[in-house]
């Protein structure tokens, strides 16, 4: 049933440039790197149990890597900037992660707050990074091949099939990596450390590999999200950038793949529907989700499984 709901979601996207007009297909796009980057912290919050509020960092990482690949008078080349900003991405989670994976609750936490912290008064206050104000990408990335150009960045509904080409390779690549040896493995050590630790499993490695990874998509949802609006602000390491997307992974369902597609897509829309309606949406929005949090633990796709739990079973012959 999961399956089914999932291919006709992913076809109902795949049409949607058919009937949606051109905001509509940007809004989209936009949902969709953020759904990457929403499952990136997923990675980590629902399968690992490390909750950050500093996962901000490496989406600012990759939106301000293709900045500065970007030459002053060209285009960057696509496949290599985005390589580098995601390579820069997971580089920085390794140094940090060896920092801040000692600790432990809220300890980790701050500590991971701090870090993304530290970027964007550092970002603020650079005269290279555009200081307050951030920075424009004139040109956006080119994604040629020998001459061929399979694709382009500029034209809306040719980034939508970007973002959402990305955003399924995401989910088909978490989905592989938590069904093996090494997902299995987190999620033990998830639900009990000491055990994993009893059972000889080197808990810090596994932990350390679990964020870097999470911080490399998160510079490639980054990358994504500078290409496609052409500007990057210090407010990509913000606090609010990465409270944004944990709201996202708890509205859609902590510890489920499809649930942070679901919570970026609900939260997105409702803002946009909210902040058409009132220009005091900010009140009805935190009702709602402290509504949702209250009546829906297990977040939008949580449903799913409740409505399973509450069948009643077969009888038997």
């Amino acid at each position: 049933m999961r399956v089914a709901i999932f291919i006709f979601g992913a076809l109902g996207l795949a049409l949607f440039p058919l009937v949606g007009g051109a905001f509509y297909l940007q809004l989209f796009a936009k949902i969709m790197v953020m759904a990457v980057f929403a499952m990136s912290l997923d990675l980590l919050a629902g399968y690992t149990g490390l909750v950050s509020l500093g996962h901000a960092a490496f989406f600012g990482i990759g939106a301000y890597a293709l900045y500065l690949l970007t030459p002053e008078y060209a285009a960057a080349n696509f496949w290599l900037s985005s390589l580098v900003a995601m390579g820069a991405a997971a580089l920085a989670s390794l140094v940090i992660g060896l920092l801040v994976l000692r600790a432990s609750g809220v300890y980790f936490i701050m500590a991971t707050l701090a870090f993304a912290q530290m970027f964007f008064y550092f970002a603020t206050g650079s005269k290279l990074l555009g200081g307050s104000d951030g920075v424009s990408i004139d040109l956006r990335p080119d994604p040629a091949i020998l001459g061929w150009t399979p694709f382009d960045l500029g034209n809306r509904v040719q980034f939508y099939y970007v973002a959402l080409a990305a955003m399924l390779t995401t989910y088909a690549l978490l989905r592989v990596v938590l069904r093996s040896l090494f997902g299995h493995t987190i999620q033990g050590i998830r639900a009990s450390e000491q055990r994993m630790r009893a059972l000889g499993y080197p808990v810090f490695r596994y932990r350390l590999a679990a964020f870097v990874l999470a911080g490399a998509l998160a510079g490639l949802a980054g990358y994504l999200a500078a290409a496609q609006f052409g500007t990057v602000n210090p407010e990509f390491f913000g606090w609010q950038m990465s409270g944004t997307v944990l709201m996202m992974v708890i509205l859609g369902g902590i510890g489920t793949l499809h649930g942070p597609i679901l919570g970026a897509f609900a939260l997105t829309l409702l803002q946009e529907l909210m902040s058409e309606l009132t220009k005091h949406w900010l009140l009805p929005m935190g009702i709602f989700i402290v509504l949702a949090v209250l009546l829906l633990p297990q977040g939008i796709g949580g449903l799913a499984l409740a409505r399973r739990k509450l069948q009643p079973e077969p009888a038997d012959d």
